[in-house]
């Protein structure tokens, strides 16, 4: 009896201290009702809530409100697109606040070789993250800063669809070298060179890929990159996964409309055959040479094009192991006909930590695809002078049924006729196919045994590929003559990195903040060209081969250190050494010093509430040049390959390929510019009012320039060489605003304006200055140019003669004034007159949201910039000659009228016009929906991009990269209707 009694225990305790387990395990979880809100007090519906290191998760109702049960002492972490990841010890009742990405970025910002807490910054560094909700049509990265950044200024080629762009950082600061800034990619120092079939180096990235970018301009902030930094650096981050968040995929997507707004105003048919008649008589050659159609060329040449944009992206992360995929799909067509662009992009990153933290990992994968198609932009010239009363086609065979200017006598094909615009379209075809690889491997370890101390690995690569193909048949206008041409061009590159750094950061007694900093970088350059054509009877073939390669090695260097969180010190020292030059000039030491006095810490203001921030700057630094135009090794002598057919003859059968040598400069060195910036960072009403002032000053000596030198002294008259410098300053403001943030209403406002002045101190080694070096060449004469460069002007000013005008304010034709009053005008007569750079620029930013609707604008202006009006200058003679040049006629603008000039007068400063605008980037409308179906939220909206432009210019677009408007393509007026969707 004993025994069954003790067995019936045996199996009732066992039950009954699992029971309690049980219940203790029960009694251990809570259940958590929490609010989810933003900085600004709204709710964020559906944020992920999750019991981290767990599966166990929900996400917030309409009202931010969720209820999850969790352990005892475990941690909540709430994420959300958009915003910071914030976690916190599980309670019953819990009220989180999610701040948004932009107050992340103003907390920690991206600099060269690291991040530093934005409060830390002593350069002058502007960071932005690009925002989703006031943007028009962005194909490429550069879309996404026009006009958002004090002091840089994006101009665009054109409205050609994936067409490349101009930057510049605080003018430039060189003339022949490049003044491109340095694009650093995750670490990755990119070159500017682009890809063959794309024109823009950034379009190997799908903008929707893009985080954040950092903007360092003076030197003090750029010397860490040292010979490459003196036109600045722009710094792109790329998006990352969440760790401890599941998966979540995102898609973004547009289709758009694309219309031509404006064009050159010609005559029609009509007033094409009243003018000729009128003017030269109904018997004249030229009335006799008129045509019975009414062709208007320009219509002809341009559509109304459609585009359509596709992103998708699946993030997320694992405990450890934060992970973001994404593909996208781009295709624009132009509103010039036949032009288009198709990209494929896909992006890889994938972030492991390891040993607690302790190792970090970022792989970085970038691909894309691009398929191109260009249109001949000549055509729109020739669509200005050509006779609006012929026929577009006329069924002759000779030239594929288009309509040919022939001798009306003999019949044969007048070569240097203008030819007919749309057979430049459609018969000829040029294509590009373009591939490129961007991927980099990071490794950053915090050593265990000094948590201070850590290592960082960098391994880099950038490969391109890109091929472009020509063919145009011999029965057309454009390839009569030569019989057809067919061939193609393929330029194949990489870029290889390794940088490694050691970093220790320490505090002491709260009061002394140190981190120290140094590294070595090497980075290899190698690019290779192969082409050949031919016309297509194999006749006049051409090919040529070429190879290059440069390296850089760098050693580098940088000290932080901050007292009482009030004074702070920045020094940095970059030690570059370059294939580039000979061995006695290859190696360049670039050092800078900044400081910042955080005055709001201090007790006189500590207590003010209103005055949020208060940082005073001054920084010194000195930065290099090494990317020159003129190929890689311009310091040794080097041959280079004759023209196919141009051969030595040895006796009787044999012939050698001549060999050229080139020109070389052994003693050509780094070009140096020096740079002086003080700056002021403020903050109002608890940051909701920010902004920063800053002034520069730069000195460049020893300038990259290509110069003469005496006959017989070297291989060519003209080398490059060290002569010369330039100084440049500025002021820039940027204002950002919080105007109005409550439950409803939310409103961002954003201006930036800059002032630049860039003036040329010396040109030549004896320090002439009246030395004047011509540039930029015009259509109309030979080898005619209308700007110039000239000690105490600006670069490439316009340099032409003074037009003398009548007393009703009409241009008298060939009359100039005689400037140096020695009794006649010639050379010496001419003048510098006006700059295309814009002496301020300006931009700003607006967005208003009201619960689920937001509507922003963005808006971009330049003041006191010139544009020569090429297009004006070289269509403008009215006499029987120009207009019926050896047999065929040529169409005339109406403003060739207001001049009346009768023959060209290209030099003329009548030319060089106002290109002040403001001009409307973008007008968006949008609205946000959440939860619909229960987890699915998004935004759609609608886009009016480039809407209008205000401007006093008579040319097709104010806008000009260089300052010279020959036949531009046409920047279109975009429709956009897009969609983004969270699952």
């Amino acid at each position: 009896m004993k025994q069954v009694n003790l067995r019936i225990y045996r199996m009732i305790l066992p039950l009954l201290f699992g029971l309690f387990l049980s219940l203790s395990a029960f009694a251990q979880q809570i259940s958590v009702r929490g609010h989810v809100k933003d900085a600004a007090g709204e709710p964020v519906i559906g944020a992920n809530v999750l019991v981290k290191g767990t599966a166990n998760g929900t996400i917030t109702d309409l009202d931010g409100n969720f209820i999850l049960n969790a352990p005892q002492n475990s941690t909540v972490v709430v994420t959300f697109v958009g915003y910071k990841q914030v976690e916190a010890k599980a309670e019953k009742t819990m009220i989180l606040t999610l701040q948004d990405d932009a107050q992340v970025l103003e907390a920690v910002v991206v600099i060269g070789y690291g991040t530093v807490k934005k409060n830390d910054l002593t350069g002058s560094v502007t960071a932005i993250k690009p925002d989703k909700l006031n943007r028009g049509l962005t194909t490429t990265a550069t879309d996404m800063i026009t006009g958002k950044i004090a002091g840089v200024n994006v101009t665009s080629d054109g409205g050609a669809p994936g067409g490349g762009a101009t930057i510049r950082v605080r003018g430039g600061s060189s003339l022949s070298a490049s003044n491109n800034p340095l694009i650093v990619i995750d670490g990755l120092p990119i070159d500017n060179d682009g890809i063959k079939g794309v024109s823009n180096p950034l379009s190997s990235i799908n903008p929707n890929d893009i985080e954040t970018f950092t903007v360092l301009k003076d030197a003090s902030a750029t010397a860490i990159y040292g010979s490459r930094a003196s036109n600045g650096v722009i710094i792109i981050t790329t998006k990352k996964g969440d760790a401890n968040s599941r998966p979540r995929v995102t898609y973004d997507g547009n289709v758009s409309m694309s219309a031509k707004v404006n064009e050159i105003k010609v005559m029609s048919a009509d007033q094409y055959r009243d003018f000729v008649t009128g003017t030269f008589g109904a018997d004249s050659g030229a009335a006799k040479l008129l045509g019975d159609a009414n062709t208007d060329w320009q219509k002809e040449l341009f559509r109304t094009a459609f585009g359509t944009d596709h992103n998708v992206t699946v993030s997320g992360g694992l405990k450890n192991m934060p992970y973001r995929v994404s593909l996208g799909y781009t295709n624009q067509n132009g509103i010039l006909k036949t032009s288009n662009f198709e990209r494929y992009t896909g992006s890889f990153s994938l972030n492991p930590s390891f040993f607690d933290k302790h190792l970090n990992l970022n792989l970085n994968a970038k691909g894309m695809i691009a398929n191109s198609r260009f249109a001949d932009t000549g055509a729109v010239g020739a669509a200005l002078g050509f006779d609006p009363t012929q026929v577009v086609m006329d069924g002759n065979p000779k030239y594929g049924g288009y309509f040919a200017w022939e001798n009306p006598t003999s019949g044969e094909f007048i070569s240097i006729a203008t030819k007919n615009p749309v057979s430049m379209l459609e018969q000829k075809k040029e294509t590009a196919n373009s591939k490129n690889l961007v991927a980099n491997a990071q490794f950053d370890y915090k050593f265990h045994f000094l948590p201070d101390l850590k290592a960082n690995l960098n391994l880099g690569m950038d490969l391109a590929s890109g091929k472009q193909d020509l063919y145009y048949p011999k029965e057309s206008p454009i390839g009569y003559i030569e019989n057809g041409k067919t061939g193609s061009e393929t330029v194949d590159k990489y870029n290889l990195l390794l940088d490694f750094y050691l970093q220790y950061s320490k505090d002491f007694n709260e009061k002394h903040h140190f981190d120290a900093m140094a590294g070595y970088s090497w980075q290899h350059f190698h690019r290779s060209v192969e082409n050949g054509y031919n016309n297509l009877d194999n006749s006049n073939p051409t090919s040529y081969i070429f190879k290059t390669e440069s390296y850089l090695v760098s050693f580098f260097g940088r000290l932080n250190y901050s007292f009482m969180n009030k004074y702070l010190i920045t020094a940095t020292l970059r030690d570059d050494g370059t294939s580039r030059f000979a061995k006695n000039n290859r190696w360049g030491l670039f050092p800078s010093v900044a400081v910042g006095w955080r005055v709001k810490e201090e007790a006189f203001l500590k207590d003010v509430d209103a005055l949020s921030d208060l940082k005073l700057r001054l920084g010194y630094g000195i930065t290099g040049q090494q990317d020159l135009q003129q190929g890689d090794y311009p310091y040794m002598p080097t041959y280079f390959a004759g023209q196919d057919g141009a051969y030595y003859q040895f006796g009787d059968n044999k012939q050698v390929a001549i060999s050229r040598p080139n020109g070389f400069n052994p003693d050509l060195k780094w070009e140096e510019t020096t740079t002086w910036n003080t700056g002021l960072d403020f903050g109002f009403v608890n940051n909701r009012i920010t902004a920063a002032v800053d002034y520069y000053y730069r000195e460049t000596k020893d300038l990259i320039n290509v110069i003469d030198v005496p006959a017989g002294t070297n291989f060519k008259n003209r080398i490059v060489s060290n002569i010369g410098s330039l100084k440049n300053q500025g002021v820039e403001l940027s204002i950002n605003a919080k105007p109005i943030s409550s439950r409803d209403w939310m409103w961002d406002l954003g201006f930036n304006i800059a002032w630049n002045n860039t003036e040329i101190t010396q040109l030549t080694a004896q320090d002439n200055a009246a030395t004047i070096v011509p540039t930029g060449y015009v259509d109309g004469g030979t080898g005619t140019m209308v700007q110039a460069q000239g000690v105490g002007n600006p670069i490439n000013s316009f340099y032409v003669y003074q037009q003398v005008y009548d007393e009703a304010g009409k241009p008298i034709e060939g009359l100039y004034v005689d400037r140096n009053g020695d009794g006649q005008v010639n050379e010496s007569d001419k003048y510098f007159y006006k700059k295309p750079s814009a002496d301020v620029t300006l931009g700003f930013t607006s967005k208003l949201i009201y619960k689920s609707w937001d509507f922003s604008f963005s808006l971009r202006g330049s003041l006191n910039n010139y544009v020569y009006n090429n297009v004006a200058s070289f269509n403008a003679p009215l006499s029987e000659g120009w207009i019926n040049n050896k047999g065929y006629l040529s169409n005339r603008p109406f403003s060739s009228f207001e001049t009346n000039f009768q023959n060209l007068n290209v030099l003329s400063d009548y030319y060089v016009q106002n290109a002040s605008f403001l001009r409307c980037d973008n007008i968006t409308l949008g609205y946000s929906f959440k939860n619909l179906f229960k987890s699915l939220n998004g935004r759609v909206y609608g886009t009016v991009q480039n809407p209008f432009v205000i401007t006093k210019y008579d040319g097709l677009d104010p806008e000009v990269n260089g300052g010279i408007d020959r036949n531009v393509y046409p920047r279109p007026l975009v429709g956009i209707f897009g969609l983004s969707l969270n699952f």
